[in-house]
Parts: structure tokens; sequence; C-alpha cells
């Protein structure tokens, strides 16, 4: 018999795989570069989604790892004329970033209030440092910074091993949906290991965890460094994506978008703040088409509507209100009556 678990994340995974050969059938170009954004903002959820779902860390912060990997890919790609290094560079570039705040946040022993402080003030320092690098002296290489106006005419992705074959939009699309259904497969594979059931106890009960003799901070840390580098691959393929990046990557908009998705979706799922993410994503660009209306606005709105009514978010609430309408439905139920046979028939 197939683990319900096991079944769940198949079901997903196959749902996922359709959706993405579908698509490009049934959509012109400019939408399928507009569900790539969808795809690229999906893999950044995911790193969110993760570190707060599975290690109870909640990151104010989460647009940096996502700006750095996207900063690192535009300048590694300008300067040497392909992707596909850049593209492994802005991984570890953004995986090592992480391991380095977080060996100072949780070996320094930061509660969670100082350490989403902490990396929302670190988010915030990198966003305005950027911004300051608009003079011409500011370079890494060949690749200019652009301070406010960013780094424009960033490479798009190339074949491995062939930099003067660039992939079509259509393609562009397939490889971030791979690197969407890899992640999540990842995600759900670490989930079901030894460490993500730790990473889980940590976050229910990090001193009863600590008592049992594990490192409650090496694996918190183990957690926000795979989280960062997940953030940093969300980030080189958004730089790749719009040719384009800006220190709006950084900005605390960013930031509170993913934390958004992934509380409307539900706090310890993968899926749900996906089809936030998607969905709130799809109302921001129509509401941008609305002159007399604020995503921003709604956005919170519907925070505030899904705290309050779904507090567990929304795959987590739908599930208990099934689960409650079928328990009622069981209740309701009359019981079986078993007649007793007519006097002729007895035995």
């Amino acid at each position: 018999m197939v683990p319900r678990f096991l079944l769940g994340t198949l079901a997903t995974t196959a749902a996922g795989i359709a959706i993405t050969i579908l698509i490009p059938m049934v959509a012109d170009a400019f939408e399928v570069m507009q569900y790539t954004l969808y795809v690229v903002l999906g893999i950044y959820t995911l790193s969110l989604a993760y570190i707060w779902g599975l290690g109870g860390i909640l990151c104010f912060g989460q647009g940096a790892f996502f700006g750095l990997g996207g900063y690192t890919f535009a300048i590694a790609a300008i300067n040497m004329n392909e992707t596909t290094v850049p593209f492994l560079m802005a991984i570890f570039i953004a995986a090592t970033v992480a391991a380095a705040l977080g060996y100072f946040m949780f070996y320094g022993r930061l509660s969670d209030v100082y350490l989403g402080v902490v990396t929302l003030v670190f988010t915030l320092i990198i966003w305005k440092l950027i911004n300051s690098t608009a003079g011409p002296e500011y370079m890494i290489g060949t690749a200019r910074l652009g301070g406010f106006n960013g780094i424009p005419s960033v490479p798009p992705l190339n074949v491995p091993g062939d930099p003067s074959r660039m992939f079509d939009p259509v393609e562009v699309f397939y490889i971030a949906a791979f690197f969407l259904i890899a992640t999540y497969l990842l995600l759900k594979f670490i989930q079901a290991t030894r460490f993500g059931r730790l990473s889980v106890a940590v976050k229910e009960n990090e001193v009863r965890a600590s008592l049992l003799g594990y490192d409650v901070r090496m694996i918190k840390l183990l957690v926000f460094t795979i989280g960062g580098a997940i953030a940093g691959l969300g980030g080189a393929l958004y730089a790749a994506y719009q040719s384009f990046i800006d220190p709006n990557a950084f900005s605390l908009e960013m930031s509170a978008k993913v934390l958004i998705w992934v509380m409307a979706g539900g706090v310890g799922t993968f899926v749900g703040p996906l089809l936030a993410c998607f969905g709130l994503q799809a109302l921001s660009i129509w509401i941008s088409t609305v002159p007399w209306a604020n995503s921003l606005l709604v956005l919170g709105g519907i925070l505030c509507f899904v705290v309050l009514l779904l507090p567990k978010g929304l795959l987590p609430g739908l599930a208990d209100l099934s689960t409650w309408l079928m328990a009622r439905a069981r209740r309701r139920t009359p019981p079986e009556v078993i007649l007793p046979a007519p006097e002729g028939k007895r035995a």
C-alpha cells in the first residue's frame, strides 16, 4: 500500500508536470513569460515555506538572499559571457551568506523576535548599500552595479557549454518549472528524512530537542542555509528571466510579499504557499491595471482576512473544514435498522 504522504507528493508532482506541458500549448508567448515569473516567485516562496514551516524560523528578510542570487548571477554572467557557472555561483553565494548570518544568529542564541529583526535590518542594509552604487566607479569587472537603476542587459540563459545558444522564452519556462518541481521534491524528501523530522521537533519544542542531546543550533543553521540557497536559485532565475536586476529585489516589499504568500497558503505546507503565490501575484497584476486600486492594500486586506478567519492558512483551513463537514455528515447519518424477518420466514 502506498503511504498517504508519498501518494500526495506523487499526485502533486504529476499535476505540476501536466500543467507545465499544457501551458505553452494554450498560451501565447507573452502569457508564457508571465507564467515564468509566477514559477520563479514560486521557487522563492518555497525557500521561506521551508525555513518557516519546517524549521520554525520566521525570516523577515528573505529578500536578501533572493537579491544576492540575482546580483551574483548578473555580475558573473556579464563578466563571463555565459550563464552556467554564474547560475551555480548565485546559489553558492546566497547559501554562504545565509550560513554566515545564521551562524551569528543561532550560535548567538538570539530569540525569535530578535532573529526576525536582524534579518529585516540585514536586508535593508544591503538594499541601501546597492542603491548607493550609482557612480561609474562602482564596477565589478566589466559589470556596473548601476545603483537604483540596476544592472541592465543581463545575459539570458544559455545551453551549458555553448554560450552562443540561448534558450527561448518557452524553454526558459520549462527550465524554471523543472527547478520548481525539483525543489518541491527535494523539500518533500528532506521532510521525510531523519533531519526533516528533527527540524520539526526543534520547531515544536526546542528545549526538549536540546535536552535529548540534539544540536539545535546546527539544525537551525542547516535549515536556514538550505532556504538561502533556494532563494538564491530563485533570484538567479529572476535576473535571467527579465535580463535585468535592480535593488527592488532586496526591498521590504519583496520580503513582505513572500511572508504574505506563505501565511495565506498555510505555514507547514508547500502546496498552499505556492497556490497563494500564484493566485495573489495574478491578482496583484490585475489590480495594477485598475487606476483607483492599490495592490499592497488589497494584499494587506487579504492577510487580515486569512489571519482572522483562517489562522492556519488557506490549505490547512480547507482541510480542517472538509474534515469537520465529513464528521458532521457521519453524525447525521441514521444508523442502519435491521428489521425482523416476517413470521412465516423465521427459522
